[in-house]
């Protein structure tokens, strides 16, 4: 396994450690106040990486292309599947709406259940790379160990799926600076969201269809949970109630329903610095309906 380059970023984080180190030596007697220039660096990166939305450690797809915009369209992304309770519910509600959505799937749950991820293609939808485990502290990982989480989860949806995957998304968005690299050698797009509905602790629909609605416009990404997904009361995943509200307020504001291949299709490509190859969809693919 070989580690990829070093970002314009690291580079610098790099040299600014070299500095201290010649500071270190040709100033022994300041050793505190470069130890705590280093320890605030460290701190600054770190507060960085709990930042899903930002773009410091490198491209990350907030929002939908351009042209997508001007076209009316809006992904609803959905993460930590495929759960054999939820996600069948999930897919119903989305058929009866004629909704087209991207589904983020962890690689040991997909080898699990190999029928749903079936499923999903089988109705239109699209399946991603949420890693191999979803270990809880993989923004804490080295180069190997960001490389062993995406390509194995890379490697166990294309057997299960037939296809490569084109989109990486980290557990919660959380990442540091040695990702960027390894999605440039993979070929990958990191994907976070516009905006999330926290349906994974908040126990009120009211509340998660609330986060997710609130200045909803064209373009936008959206973040929804099929695999630990919180419960109600009476124990209904938080999802199955929030997503057909949240499917007929998009048809209410003229908005369509696409996977993140359909939107960023070529030529739209230059907008996230040259989609690979393996993201530009079939000739024959059709365009998506508008939720019924």
């Amino acid at each position: 396994m070989t580690i990829p380059p070093l970002t314009p970023f690291l580079r610098f984080c790099l040299a600014l450690h070299l500095l201290a180190l010649v500071l270190l030596l040709r100033w022994p007697a300041h050793w505190g106040a470069v130890v705590l220039a280093l320890l605030l660096l460290h701190g600054l990166i770190a507060t960085i990486g709990l930042l899903p939305r930002s773009q410091w450690l490198g491209t990350n797809l907030t929002r939908l292309p351009d042209a997508a915009a001007q076209r009316k369209e809006i992904a609803i992304t959905i993460d930590d599947g495929p759960d054999p309770e939820v996600t069948p519910a999930v897919l119903d509600i989305l058929k009866q709406h004629g909704a087209r959505a991207t589904f983020f799937c962890i690689g040991t749950r997909a080898a699990r259940h190999p029928d749903l991820c079936r499923r999903i293609l089988a109705e239109g939808h699209q399946i991603e790379n949420h890693g191999q485990r979803h270990p809880v502290l993989l923004a804490l990982s080295g180069p190997r160990g960001w490389q062993r989480e995406i390509l194995d989860g890379r490697q166990t949806l294309q057997a299960v799926c037939g296809h490569s995957t084109g989109f990486y998304r980290p557990v919660a968005g959380l990442r540091n600076p040695f990702l960027a690299p390894c999605l440039e050698a993979s070929g990958l797009i990191l994907v976070s969201w516009t905006r999330r509905g926290y349906d994974t602790r908040d126990k009120n629909p009211d509340n998660v269809y609330s986060k997710l609605i609130r200045g909803l416009q064209a373009g936008d990404i959206l973040l929804l949970h099929d695999g630990n997904a919180a419960r109600d009361a009476n124990g209904q995943p938080i999802i199955q109630q929030v997503l057909p509200r949240l499917l007929s307020a998009l048809k209410a504001h003229d908005l369509h329903t696409v996977t993140l291949r359909q939107a960023c299709q070529p030529p739209l490509a230059r907008d996230l610095h040259a989609l690979p190859l393996s993201l530009k969809p079939d000739a024959s693919a059709s365009h998506p309906t508008d939720p019924s």
